[in-house]
């Protein structure tokens, strides 16, 4: 891991009084990327109307933009008429709803990041050697459900330390653990040594589950938030990841808030506080942090630095029948 404090501005003001630090990385993952991008070119390929199903990523920003643009977001495939494009958003879905959707004859493409694919397959894989699971992740989460949604039974939902003295599993000589991705790494480390207590045999992914992206933030916070008295979180209420990064910076003995866009922030926030800190959750586009940084600075602003804990280089192909052929093109 690279560490860098980079000064890039410095603003001549008479009300100049906070220093600000950018959290890099920060904002949009490439699993995020990649699933608006293939919305979007689905948009562009067939036309609107395009069928979502669920928030594509959890960021109201990025939904109503892409609502604005022709997509139609859904829960049931019910809504879906017949013949339409259906796009599954980047948290994944189950078996249940992969079958149903082939069975109606929808043209479907699969937003979903490939690093949960990745925890589907391992389910998969040793599920057919007889494998039961335990999975740490947040009840009702859409990734939970649709990595619990591929198997019809064996697989043991905990959230907490707590739960895990709960679960019954039919067996403990064949028993593995995935986890959801977007989870906070130290929190799932707790609950993954109470498991290893309960089950010693349990078999651990060869690779942890949660992943780069969630990583890389919540340790820029932590390199962040000591720095600070003060750290402002980008994301949406419904994103897990954003909601870690908040709590984290909490835990580590800052202060912080998590808001939807700068229309939250609030003047009292910032009294007696001479440096802040901004990030944001995987799934929140960099406009609405330049949008923060914008308001912050009619406060009066000393210098804006941008703290580096590392730098990331990961892209995800998108999905077959997705490549912009001009000659597929909808033109008006």
């Amino acid at each position: 891991m690279t560490t860098q404090l980079q000064s890039y501005i410095v603003e001549n003001s008479t009300m100049s009084s906070i220093d600000v630090l950018m959290a890099e990385p920060r904002g949009f993952c490439a699993g995020v990327d990649r699933a608006i991008e293939i919305v979007e070119r689905a948009l562009e390929k067939f036309g609107a109307p395009i069928y979502v199903r669920h928030e594509i990523v959890h960021n109201t920003f990025v939904v109503n933009d892409l609502k604005s643009k022709g997509a139609i977001f859904i829960e049931d495939l019910n809504e879906v008429p017949a013949g339409a494009t259906l796009i599954f958003s980047a948290h994944g879905v189950s078996k249940a709803i992969q079958e149903e959707a082939k069975a109606r004859g929808f043209e479907v493409f699969d937003a979903t990041c490939p690093l949960v694919t990745k925890v589907h397959v391992e389910v998969a894989k040793l599920h057919k050697l007889g494998f039961e699971f335990i999975m740490i992740g947040h009840q009702g989460h859409p990734e939970v459900e649709g990595t619990m949604g591929q198997l019809s039974s064996g697989i043991h939902l905990v959230e907490t330390v707590a739960d895990v003295a709960l679960i019954q599993p039919h067996q403990e000589e064949l028993l593995a653990v995935v986890t959801q991705t977007t989870l906070s790494v130290d929190d799932a480390a707790e609950i993954m040594v109470a498991i290893q207590q309960r089950f010693p045999k349990i078999q651990k992914p060869k690779q942890q589950d949660i992943c780069y992206a969630t990583q890389n933030r919540q340790d820029a916070v932590k390199l962040l938030s000591p720095q600070v008295d003060l750290v402002i979180v980008v994301g949406s209420p419904t994103s897990s990841n954003s909601n870690r990064l908040r709590e984290l910076a909490e835990k580590l003995g800052t202060t912080g808030y998590m808001i939807d866009s700068a229309a939250e922030l609030k003047d009292e926030w910032f009294v007696n506080v001479k440096r802040v800190g901004i990030t944001a959750g995987a799934s929140a586009p960099e406009v609405l942090v330049q949008d923060v940084l914008q308001k912050i600075r009619k406060l009066g602003v000393l210098s804006i630095q941008k703290l580096i804990s590392s730098e990331e280089t990961v892209k995800f192909p998108l999905p077959k029948g997705l490549k912009i052929d001009d000659s597929h093109l909808i033109k008006e």
